[in-house]
């Protein structure tokens, strides 16, 4: 298993005990989890990152922490999703930045790599991504990396009944179309 990916200008690694503290910053940041149902605790972000770390220690693979110029930016990475979809078991891509990395490509160019790691080195040959119906700059995101909208596979995310964002619009990218495009 790789420790690290790198872009032009992005270094995807596995995380360090000093990035606690700006993930729970960003966790914090009420602009940053507008699309998920709440904020989360210093101890919530940090019991994420074990579970990250565990993840990685599993498959191979998990969200990986996202530096920018030694800074760090968020996370960008593949996670197998633990909870029933239509989709059945499959491996996601996702991505959170903190606000200061917004609108300079940074998710899209990590997740480009991301994705050509999964299928190439992972083995994958499928990759989803999800998110709630009004969350905009993810699903371009989404659509800069090439995933196909699949509306037959919507869902009503089982963790967050009651939740406004509930119903999630799902992505999909499978390796032949991967290939294709970076032929």
């Amino acid at each position: 298993m790789t420790d690290r990916l790198r872009t032009a200008r992005t270094l995807l690694r596995r995380w360090h005990d000093d990035d606690l503290r700006p993930f729970a910053e960003m966790n914090a940041d009420p602009e940053v989890m507008e699309f998920f149902p709440a904020t989360l605790a210093p101890v919530e972000s940090a019991a994420m990152v074990e579970r990250i770390e565990q993840g990685f220690e599993t498959n191979g693979f998990g969200l990986w922490a996202l530096e920018v110029d030694g800074r760090l930016a968020g996370f960008t990475g593949l996670n197998r999703t633990t909870f029933d979809t239509p989709m059945g078991p499959h491996v996601e891509i996702g991505w959170r930045l903190a606000r200061w990395a917004w609108g300079h490509g940074y998710a899209t160019e990590a997740a480009g790599e991301v994705l050509r790691d999964g299928f190439e080195r992972v083995g994958l040959t499928d990759i989803y991504s999800f998110t709630t119906v009004t969350n905009v700059r993810s699903r371009a995101v989404m659509e800069r990396l090439g995933l196909q909208r699949r509306p037959e596979h919507d869902f009503d995310h089982p963790r967050t009944p009651g939740w406004w964002g509930q119903r999630h619009v799902v992505y999909h990218l499978a390796v032949g179309d991967w290939r294709a495009r970076h032929a």
